[in-house]
């Protein structure tokens, strides 16, 4: 009888297969692994699209009673000569106006937001002495893009049977609008298309006609008293501090009504005498967006009725989860409903962004599934279903490892991120494939009665490994340049080399453990005896 021979590992494939075959720990990395890529699935911040860093900003020069050419021969242009020297601004643009200069830039996409705002504002302070005089200080303004746009906006209208003055109506939304602000990684709101509060004076012509009074006279009369007058601070003899000072003169609107206008023939001419004052809003604010209903869903008629609708947008923090913010504010609404129904106060979901990132990423996810499946069938005809089970359980294993360093690295979950993860399913499956099918040979040789089980499963996981690393690290290598492509595409295109590679790298790993060890639990050795 032959002398049994030991097979000598040479490649990491088989020291790793060697390592984890039999030792117990295996079954809890693999564990491990799953709930570590269900926990990043189900907490990582979810977007429809990657998040695109756009940094910039705006410097505000004022001169009052500078001409546009002066603006732009002392201000403007100096101005954009010093921001020149900044490193990383990509465009700037300059704008001379009446009283005031501006002077927009932009830097390159994908630098730092914060380095890029104090770079700004740095350039701006250092050389304030060159600045001409009669220049007030500059205001610098930068872009804040990441909560800039919105991830859910509510329009919100008066029902019919809505009994609150204008007044009373933009106060509950600025009450709710509160509420909404003091969220979790809700990052700003605002309420488009409110009304401020302020007393309306409907001057009657023909009244101030008979009083032989001008428009003027009634504004100089309204602004003369629409001032706080400063406080006024002395000390006494024995040098204790006296400070007093007047109210705003118009507090209420009977104030607003009996404000003096002029004096005709002895008597006094108040502002009620020639003119309606009203407690109301800004009806002079023309800039007001409808609802439309259609009645009754009548298509053919089109009968519809329009509401005025005040919009509220949400905005959240950079790098948090879309859909648990918009679920957060949703919470609070249907906390809300029983009294914007009580005030008739209805609104509209317009956009839900939140929904939108969750329903894109539960459907590549559902992809993602499908292919998995359909890779499983095609391995039960061409191996077997106990291979096919084996090479099935090592995607989301290597699926969970990506998503846990992705989840780590700070990335978020969006459209392109997983398209990502099928670009390189059918990558994935490459190493654990090669693996199976050399244990399968190796299971169906002339001479497997002549060795071990496991001296079998690890020299066949050894035997392909120093090729599959190089088939895999090739595939790398065409993933890298990808990573240096610069602009907006390459912010984009960002998250396909930052987890292909990652992914491909752990198809190796999991093939090399994985494989050997679910292997010596599902697959033996032929039945049949082997014929000398």
């Amino acid at each position: 009888m032959a002398a049994k021979h030991s097979y000598e590992v040479k490649d990491v494939a088989g020291k790793l297969a060697k390592g984890f075959l039999k030792n117990p720990l295996t079954a809890v990395l693999g564990i491990v692994l799953l709930a570590l890529g269900w926990i990043s699935l189900t907490t990582m911040p979810r977007e429809e699209d990657p998040q695109i860093a756009i940094s910039g900003g705006a410097v505000i020069v004022a001169m009052p009673g500078a001409t546009p050419k002066e603006v732009e021969n002392i201000i403007v242009k100096p101005l954009e000569r010093k921001l020149r020297e900044v490193k990383g601004i990509e465009h700037i643009y300059g704008m001379a106006m009446e009283n005031v200069g501006i002077v927009n830039v932009m830097y390159y996409i994908g630098e730092n937001r914060e380095d890029s705002n104090l770079k700004l504002y740095d350039k701006v302070m250092q050389n304030m002495d060159e600045m001409p005089k009669g220049v007030m200080q500059p205001l610098i303004k930068p872009f804040d893009i990441d909560i800039d746009v919105p991830i859910l906006t509510l329009a919100f209208y008066q029902k019919e049977n809505s009994t609150l003055s204008p007044q009373a109506y933009i106060k509950k939304l600025k009450d709710f609008q509160h509420k909404i602000n003091a969220i979790d990684n809700v990052a700003k709101t605002t309420l488009q298309g409110a009304h401020k509060e302020q007393y309306n004076i409907q001057v009657d012509m023909g009244k101030l006609s008979a009083y032989h009074l001008s428009m003027g006279q009634i504004m100089q009369a309204v602004q003369s008293l629409a001032a706080n007058v400063p406080d006024v601070k002395g000390r006494t003899r024995d040098e204790k501090l006296t400070i007093f000072g007047i109210n705003n003169a118009i507090q209420t609107i009977e104030d607003v009504k009996n404000v003096m206008v002029a004096n005709y023939m002895g008597s006094p001419v108040y502002l009620k005498d020639v003119a309606v004052v009203e407690d109301g809003i800004d009806i002079q604010n023309f800039q007001d967006a409808d609802i439309i209903f259609r009645k009754d869903g009548d298509m053919e008629n089109n009968l519809t009725e329009h509401k005025a609708q005040v919009t509220m947008t949400v905005a959240k923090l950079a790098g948090t989860n879309a859909v648990f913010v918009a679920q957060d504010v949703e919470k609070i609404l249907e906390q809300y409903d029983s009294e914007f129904e009580k005030n008739g106060i209805g609104y509209i979901i317009t956009r839900d962004y939140g929904e939108r990132a969750n329903e894109a990423v539960n459907e590549l996810m559902s992809h993602l599934v499908i292919t998995i499946i359909i890779i499983s069938v095609m391995l039960v005809f061409a191996l077997g279903w106990r291979e096919s089970l084996i090479v099935t359980f090592t995607v989301p294993a290597i699926l969970a490892i990506t998503l846990f360093i992705a989840h780590m690295t700070g990335q978020t979950m969006n459209r392109i991120t997983l398209f990502a993860f099928l670009l390189s399913l059918g990558l994935l499956v490459d190493a654990a494939i090669i693996v199976i099918e050399n244990i399968h040979r190796h299971l169906h040789a002339h001479d497997v009665h002549e060795k071990e089980m496991d001296e079998l499963l690890i020299e066949a996981t050894d035997e392909v490994g120093a090729p599959t690393n190089i088939a895999t690290l090739a595939i790398i290598m065409t993933m890298v340049p990808m990573a240096f492509v610069g602009g907006m595409m390459g912010s984009f295109m960002k998250p396909i080399p930052l987890n292909v590679p990652v992914a491909l790298f752990a198809s190796l790993i999991v093939a090399y453990i994985f494989t050997p060890y679910l292997s010596l639990k599902l697959l033996k050795k032929p039945s049949h005896s082997h014929k000398h």
